[in-house]
């Protein structure tokens, strides 16, 4: 009986697994290099120097693009037409009619001309000065939706050449700016030398514009510019289209190109830039937070806590004893299994006279 039992106890013991597995420890090089990547992960301060240099990087880019626009005029005409023969097909091709409807009043039409030529840098570059200055932790993540937005769409503007209405042989279009003669537009006077003139699609008035918005939206405060945040982008569509600038589908293209600088920003900071903390740490915290020491007890596994509340207490009418195994019934009870005679026999004879 006895051997049978050992041997049931042992094949159970083979065969249940256990509750808490704990997985084999990281090598050391492979924690460090997770640590570094989290390090560089982290939201930290802005340099300015660094914003800089990655705006001379991205003009750098621009202008590579933009010296390869000329030999593909033709293929950017051809396309402009495509697109507004697609919009004629699904019946969406209202760009001419807002064009005109627009230009007849003067004054509207020039606020729009100077509206396209400045707001789309003022207000973008405000708003990265406001994230820079107010919201620290949040900038890079806002910033790095800003720039990878940018670069794909330069990938479309080689890839995908497309006139601007204005530029359409026989639209029926009006060249607002040409017309009315507006000063400071990138497509006219000598700044044609110096904007793409065929890179319609995608529309970064829109994609800048959008961003701007949804930034000032999720982190301002005040009703009223989260209010002005939404309308901004709602009217730089409006603008687009009534001087010509853009197709609708630009317009399209522009929050596609959003939609992955969105994504690539979430990737890398594993959340949207309002979600993050507003402020970093200063550069000796930071430089604390990020030490050998400090990574190495990033790395450390927390210590398994004890279950809190009070101990369980023994049953009532039980003694201490009763709760230990192994003890006698005898040292529990000592009159238990005893005979009367037995019993009446252990009673101690009273004293005479008692």
């Amino acid at each position: 009986m006895g051997e049978s039992h050992v041997t049931t106890q042992e094949n159970r013991g083979a065969v249940t697994p256990s509750l808490v597995v704990d997985g084999p420890e990281p090598a050391g090089a492979t924690r460090s290099t997770a640590l570094r990547l989290r390090s560089l992960r982290s939201p930290r301060r802005p340099r300015l120097w660094f914003e800089i240099l990655l705006i001379a990087v991205s003009y750098w880019l621009y202008s590579l693009v933009r010296n390869a626009v000329p030999e593909q005029k033709a293929a950017a005409l051809r396309n402009a037409d495509w697109i507004w023969s697609l919009e004629h097909t699904v019946g969406l091709a209202f760009e001419e009619t807002v064009n005109r409807a627009v230009n007849s009043v003067t004054w509207l039409i020039v606020s729009m001309n100077y509206y396209y030529a400045t707001l789309h840098f003022v207000v973008t570059i405000g708003v990265l000065v406001w994230l820079f200055r107010r919201h620290p932790g949040r900038y890079a993540a806002a910033r790095l939706i800003l720039f990878a937005t940018t670069g794909v769409a330069l990938l479309g503007y080689y890839l995908f050449p497309l006139a601007p209405p204005r530029l359409m042989d026989g639209g029926g279009f009006i060249d607002t700016v040409a017309l009315h003669q507006t000063w400071g537009s990138m497509a006219s006077g000598n700044f044609k030398e110096m904007s793409n003139q065929y890179a319609a699609m995608p529309s970064m008035h829109i994609g800048w514009s959008l961003w701007c918005g949804l930034t000032v939206f999720a982190l301002a405060r005040a009703p009223w510019a989260r209010v002005l945040g939404l309308l901004y982008p709602a009217a730089t569509l409006v603008v687009i289209v009534a001087t010509a600038n853009h197709f609708w589908l630009d317009a399209v293209g522009g929050v596609a190109c959003l939609t992955f600088g969105y994504a690539v920003s979430y990737t890398w900071y594993g959340s949207l830039p309002h979600r993050l903390p507003k402020a970093v740490p200063g550069p000796a915290a930071a430089r604390r937070r990020f030490s050998p020491r400090g990574l190495a007890a990033l790395g450390r596994r927390p210590a398994r806590r004890r279950p809190s509340g009070p101990a369980p207490r023994p049953a009532p009418g039980r003694g201490r004893d009763t709760a230990r195994p192994g003890l006698s019934s005898a040292r529990r009870n000592p009159q238990e299994g005893r005979t009367p005679q037995e019993a009446a026999a252990s009673v101690p004879p009273s004293a005479p006279g008692a």
